[in-house]
Formats: C-alpha cells, sequence, structure tokens
C-alpha cells in the first residue's frame, strides 16, 4: 500500500486537512501526518489522528518508538510527501534546509526518489514577494512539485491568489505522482 505523509503547517487552510486525510484514506492510502506547532492552533491533532488511524507526529524531540528515530523511519517510509497547507515559513525552512521542526526535519531526511508536493496557502502579497517564489523555485529544484495556490478571498479579507488549491486538484497531483512512481 502506497504510504502518504501529510505535512500540515500553520495557515487557516490547516484544516482542510482533514479533507485531504479523509479523501486519502478513503483512496486506500496509508497516511501519516506530521504538524508543526502553528498548525495545532488551528486543527486538532486528535481530528487528523482518528481520520488517519495513526499517532499525529508533533514534536521532532518525542520518540515514541526507542528502536527507531521517528523523523528518520518517516522519511524512510514516505511514497509520497505532501506539505499542505504550506506557509511562507515553512517554505523558506525547506529552501535553506533548516530542520528545526517535525515537518522539516521529515522533509530534509527524505530520499531522493521520494515524490514531494508542496500547496501553498498565504496572503497573496506574501505569496507574490520575491524571497517566497525563490524559495519556491528552490524546492522546485531540489524536486518538489509547487501546486498553484488559487485566487480567492483570503482569510484576512484580501482578494488575490494564495488560497490553498481546490482538494480536486491537490488528490489529482497526488495521483499523477503515483501513478509516475509506477511506470
Amino acid at each position: 500500500m502506497t504510504q502518504i505523509t501529510l505535512a500540515v503547517s500553520g495557515s487557516i487552510s490547516a484544516y482542510k486537512a482533514a479533507d485531504i486525510t479523509s479523501h486519502l484514506k478513503k483512496e486506500n492510502f496509508d497516511v501519516t501526518v506530521l504538524m508543526t506547532q502553528a498548525a495545532t492552533e488551528f486543527i486538532t491533532p486528535l481530528t487528523l489522528q482518528v481520520l488517519s488511524q495513526r499517532l499525529v507526529a508533533l514534536d521532532i524531540m518525542q520518540e515514541p518508538d526507542p528502536s527507531k528515530v521517528n523523523h528518520i523511519a518517516i522519511a524512510k517510509e514516505s511514497d509520497l510527501f505532501l506539505l499542505a497547507p504550506a506557509t511562507a515559513n515553512t517554505i523558506a525552512k525547506l529552501a535553506n534546509g533548516l530542520a528545526d521542526n517535525m515537518v522539516t526535519a521529515t522533509a530534509l531526511a527524505l530520499p531522493i526518489q521520494t515524490k514531494k508536493i508542496l500547496a501553498p496557502a498565504m496572503n497573496t502579497k506574501m505569496y507574490d514577494h520575491p524571497a517566497t517564489q525563490a524559495n519556491l523555485k528552490t524546492l522546485e529544484d531540489y524536486g518538489y512539485t509547487i501546486i498553484t495556490p488559487k485566487d480567492s478571498l483570503l482569510a484576512c479579507g484580501d482578494t488575490g491568489r494564495g488560497a490553498l488549491a481546490d482538494l480536486e486538484t491537490i488528490l489529482q497531483e497526488i495521483k499523477d505522482k503515483i501513478h509516475e512512481q509506477t511506470l
């Protein structure tokens, strides 16, 4: 069975991780969820635990199985890594090789052949900022597929590009990447 690691960072769109997890499970994928501390302010780990039927990994210093280093084990087991939503902060950390939380440490430990997808969600000005665009380009160079955010009314009240892509778009990208892997 295909193992998908869903990493959730601290955006208002984090609540959509519940739908992503639920749909992936219905498609018979195994799902492991990682969360940044900020993500837990928008959706509880328990929600994603119930939907994924697995413990949610939150703290890089917490090792539930003493025979394994958790973020390394998760990275090795991942067939596909999805960061959704991806905040400007987490994107910047990944682009610069920082590994100070469960999401970024696991991402940095992924084998080179692991499929990686990133779905940004943030304010339009943050998304369009040259630093964010440079970081996204760097991540593309590292092998990440970037799902373009959609134009929408954003949580801050602005209208523009920055909303998390539709669930169907994200799920289709996952299926396409899994299909590529099996060819």
